[in-house]
């Protein structure tokens, strides 16, 4: 890969942001606790809901002191409730909490109340795919968003490249048309480590960049022309 690619993977980081996680104040690299909160995080991704809403309702969250799915049995349905209306939840918050509520009653009866032992005993991506698909409330979007954050933390953390960071690496012309699967996996971590950023990061800059056209529907003229990169307040 060129320099052309490593300069606007450098670019697309800095004016689009990385990683979920990390602007969640979530350090998955840290250990079983930070996997659980970024857990219970992505749940709330499992509904056509806003990045920023998700972000401010799991900040409300953290806030009361939620850490795990495990807490939320705690709080009870009411109070689980207002938290999630103050985060933004309005229109989905009843559905939302019984969604929480049922996920926390699994995980405590399946998984002794965390999710963090499944990454240690499922080391076969399509396993650990398919036991995360079966959690209440999840599905591949919400599978997907986990795992992809969790790549080099968990030896089953491998799901395929997100539909929206494949469609925008192409928009910005980063990956090439054509290619399998693999091939394109494997450009984009050389992109990234040519860059010198990690691949999460990468990976969720341009899901950012698809999610940011998809909500303007700006007219774009394609390639590091990005009109995001040029104007990214838009």
């Amino acid at each position: 890969m060129g320099t052309a690619e490593s300069t606007l993977a450098r670019e697309l980081l800095r004016q689009l942001g990385g990683r979920f996680s990390t602007e969640m104040g979530i350090d998955v690299d840290a250990g079983d606790a930070e996997i659980e909160r970024w857990f219970l995080a992505a749940t709330l991704f499992g509904t056509r809901i806003s990045t920023s809403i998700v972000e401010r309702t799991a900040g409300v969250l953290f806030d009361a002191g939620i850490r795990s799915i495990a807490d939320v049995e705690a709080l009870g349905w009411h109070h689980l409730v207002e938290l999630l209306d103050s985060g933004g939840y309005v229109r989905y918050d009843y559905r939302t909490a019984d969604r929480l509520l049922e996920l926390a009653r699994r995980v405590e009866a399946r998984e002794d109340g965390g999710v963090a032992t499944l990454g240690r005993t499922l080391t076969e991506p399509a396993q650990l795919m398919e036991a995360l698909d079966a959690l209440p409330g999840w599905g591949p979007t919400t599978v997907g968003v986990f795992l992809r954050e969790l790549r080099g933390v968990w030896p089953g953390a491998e799901p395929p490249l997100d539909a929206r960071t494949l469609e925008a690496a192409r928009h910005l012309q980063l990956l090439a048309s054509g290619t399998s699967e693999g091939a394109r996996a494997e450009d984009l971590a050389t992109i990234a480590a040519d860059a010198g950023v990690d691949r999460r990061d990468l990976e969720c800059a341009l899901v950012r960049c698809t999610l940011a056209h998809r909500r303007h529907a700006e007219p774009c003229p394609g390639g590091p022309r990005c009109v995001l990169l040029d104007h990214p307040s838009s």
